[in-house]
């Protein structure tokens, strides 16, 4: 079997979730079970490595699940862009489309420091919305973004290609789904 087969096993697929028309992809199966989870981390370790950066900025709430196993076994510091409401202190925000609505991300003042170099993490990648926030909130903090990485991706939707535009940074997913 290979990876893409063995991490499919562990993503579950959901109809008409969190509207009529989407197949959400639910990774928590994946989170339930200690050896694809740990699979799905080392992997990301393995090519996360390759590449030189100091912090993890991962998106509220599954990508700090990632985020915090990842940062653990890399020794990376990590930042967590957060949903409205949810930061105590002053920061910058950027707001974005999703493939069923829209958002906001919010970075918090003195998470990243001018030349900290970034590794941009969610658990999805669909639309790109929430990546490309991340990355502006890294830029707006005059930090470097350089590698964009998810657990599971959408190609439908055309997250990678939003990601891409205009921006040198490379993008890694380790599981893909045809369709939306």
């Amino acid at each position: 079997m290979d990876k893409q087969d063995y991490y499919k096993k562990y993503i579950a697929t959901i109809p008409d979730f969190p509207k009529k028309g989407i197949l959400f992809r639910d990774i928590t199966p994946t989170l339930e079970d200690p050896e694809a989870f740990q699979a799905v981390i080392d992997e990301m370790a393995s090519i996360a490595s390759k590449y030189d950066f100091n912090k993890i900025v991962c998106a509220d709430a599954r990508g700090f699940l990632f985020g915090a196993a990842l940062g653990y076994k890399l020794h990376k510091g990590i930042v967590c862009a957060r949903k409205p409401g949810k930061l105590p202190r002053p920061g910058h925000s950027y707001s974005y489309t999703l493939e069923y609505g829209e958002n906001t991300l919010l970075l918090s003042e003195g998470s990243l420091e001018e030349g900290d170099r970034c590794l941009i993490l969610d658990d999805l990648l669909a639309t790109g919305g929430s990546a490309v926030a991340m990355i502006e909130l890294t830029k707006l903090s005059k930090a470097i973004p350089v590698l964009a990485m998810f657990y599971v991706e959408l190609p439908a939707l055309n997250g990678r290609e939003a990601i891409k535009k205009g921006k040198d940074i490379d993008v890694y997913s380790l599981v893909t789904f045809e369709g939306e």
